[in-house]
């Protein structure tokens, strides 16, 4: 299969590169449009439909790189080279400046800040002297390559689609990385990203910024290439442009971007030249006409074109993937396996019966009600403790507190020996605290290796720039590899290249343990793991925790399940009300009169 897209891909690249000796100049003219488009498009790409962060302000940073680097090269005669550099510090400053200020903001609140500011740019441009005012900055030196020049819209032509081409490649490369799995699954939450030591906050504000200087370098080539800017181009109008172009081709795609521009720049050519010949009205109807075009587009395809297209693509490539495996080949495993890397640093674990986790006098307060009170209790190295107790009594906040997702009221943690209390969860996991949850957090459009080696990402380095120029890929290997080893590790091993969200529940619950694995911890704290698996698999899972406990590995879980409990845990922590009820033995637990009218009922 792979051959075909090789050749294909290889075909349009020849396409391409004869193009401006097959076609005319307005031709031309419109896909240098279509891929500075593109350009803007694809970073609204990786900021609104992969990591979840609506904009409306795209074009505000197209006219911020188009302006400086502008008013460097005519006010102060410099280099339209020097021009880029100036024009990408520029726009990545404004970004870190403005995702500062609005990136926390929730809800529509972020989408409707970012309309404040592509508004008061575009103002901005309009009252600035030294900018021209609205009048604009004209006479722009064109571009130099050595002593070609690219003046003409052919030479131009050639540039705008080599960046293009080399930012679509540094997208793929940062998504298949370990920033992109970060990027990947911003839509799942702070929560998740925070257990494998991410700071969600950071990625999205890094992705903004990344979004922002593809903009700011399509902003460099457009002045350059029409050698005159104004304040209209880059207007709120022009982002919601820029974001429909992104929607139209496919938010989940990278291709998308490239689609979209196309779609839209084609679109709207074709009704400038079209409208006039049935109504002297051809401008209201413009809109009206782009309106009802989009609305069907998104009513047939919502997923955009490449959507579309790849949703037709996977429903004919299913059935020769299943005669292929009914054939003989290894289920889901992508190409020949990887030869074996050096493996990634591991912690030291803590001896055996040394002190681990230490909750004294812990409370929590919502207000008036006290969920937990008073809870006091502790965890060595090298056992399995479990939390109990009946619906209402606390666990679940409990689990919270320990795992610094909620501040403590009142009271003191320690983890090997240090205060916690306080920390944000992602440094609390950077520590070795690994966590699952009780309503399952994985990336449903990620493979299921993606989805474990986005546990080790605290154990990585890699960053965004490192990501897409391939910088990283000793250090990808490694987390490849320690991924694989936590899959074959639960079992998963020859379905890794498979979609997290095709397994059922009670799989997914033993994949999001193989993701806490991947990050190498210390305490592993488990939110009802066995909730829906059969009895094999709660076997299964059993002697799996057993054999981590075996290694050192210490293991506190919160279970519903008490039959899966009294068999596999050193000690119990009941709770009841909010406070703790009994701590002890699964016999002497089993034996409490208080707990079996608490919870347990008869055991008997």
């Amino acid at each position: 299969m792979a051959r075909p897209i090789g050749a294909a891909v290889a075909a349009a690249l020849a396409l391409m590169a004869a193009l401006p000796a097959l076609v005319g100049s307005f031709t031309i003219a419109l896909l240098n449009d279509i891929g500075i488009g593109a350009l803007v498009a694809l970073g609204l790409v990786l900021l609104t439909g992969i990591g979840g962060a609506t904009s409306f302000g795209q074009a505000a940073f197209v006219g911020i790189a188009a302006y400086a680097s502008a008013w460097l090269s005519t006010a102060q005669g410099l280099s339209p080279w020097l021009g880029l550099v100036f024009a990408l510090l520029l726009t990545g400053l404004s970004a870190l400046a403005i995702g500062m200020l609005t990136l926390r903001l929730g809800g529509h609140f972020l989408p409707l800040s970012t309309i404040a500011w592509g508004l008061s740019i575009a103002l901005l441009f309009g009252n600035v002297e030294q900018l021209g005012r609205h009048t604009g900055l004209s006479n722009i030196p064109p571009l130099h390559l050595g002593g070609w020049s690219l003046a003409r819209p052919q030479a131009m032509y050639y540039l705008i689609w080599t960046l293009l081409a080399l930012a679509l490649l540094f997208c793929h490369h940062l998504l298949h990385s370990r920033p992109g799995r970060a990027i990947r699954s911003l839509r799942g939450g702070a929560t998740l990203l925070a257990s494998v030591g991410a700071d969600a906050y950071r990625v999205r504000l890094t992705l903004f910024v990344t979004a922002a200087s593809f903009a700011g370098l399509a902003g460099w080539l457009y002045a350059h290439m029409n050698r005159f800017v104004s304040p209209s181009p880059f207007d709120i109008h022009a982002s919601i442009e820029y974001l429909l172009m992104a929607v139209a081709g496919g938010l989940g795609q990278l291709s998308g971007a490239l689609a979209g521009a196309a779609l839209v720049l084609v679109l709207k050519n074709g009704l400038q030249d079209l409208l006039p010949m049935f109504t002297q009205r051809a401008g209201q109807l413009q809109a009206i006409a782009f309106a009802a075009g989009f609305i069907a587009l998104l009513h047939f395809a919502r997923g955009g074109l490449m959507g579309l297209a790849t949703a037709r693509w996977r429903r004919r490539a299913r059935p020769a993937a299943g005669k292929h495996r009914r054939a003989g080949s290894p289920g889901g495993a992508a190409g020949a396996p990887l030869a074996p890397v050096t493996p990634l640093a591991r912690r030291p674990l803590p001896a055996r019966g040394s002190p681990l986790l230490s909750v004294q006098g812990a409370v929590k307060r919502f207000g008036g009600l006290v969920a937990v009170d008073d809870v006091s209790f502790a965890v060595d190295a090298g056992e399995i403790v479990g939390l109990i107790g009946p619906n209402g009594a606390g666990k679940t906040t409990m689990f919270n507190l320990l795992t610094c997702t909620l501040a403590l009221s009142a009271g003191q943690l320690r983890f090997q020996g240090r205060d916690i209390a306080g920390m944000r969860q992602s440094e609390v996991a950077r520590l070795g605290l690994a966590r699952t949850f009780q309503h399952v957090k994985l990336r449903p459009q990620m493979s299921l290796l993606d989805n474990v080696a986005l546990g080790a990402h605290a154990r990585t380095r890699a960053g965004v720039l490192r990501a897409g120029l391939r910088l990283d890929r000793a250090e990808e290997r490694q987390i490849m590899q320690e991924a694989q080893r936590q899959l074959d590790r639960i079992g998963l091993g020859e379905r890794a290249q498979e979609w997290a969200g095709s397994l059922p529940l009670g799989t997914q619950r033993i994949l999001e343990i193989a993701r806490a694995l991947a990050a190498d911890p210390v305490l592993l704290v488990l939110d009802e793991p066995a909730a829906g698996l059969r009895r094999q698999e709660k076997l299964a899972l059993a002697g799996l925790l057993r054999k981590l406990r075996g290694e050192g590995l210490t293991i506190l879980l919160v279970e519903h399940d008490m039959d899966f409990v009294m068999h596999l845990v050193d000690r119990l922590v009941v709770m009841n009300f909010g406070a703790k009820l009994i701590e002890g033995t699964p016999a002497a637990v089993r034996a409490d009169a208080r707990v079996q009218a608490a919870y347990l009922g008869s055991m008997e």
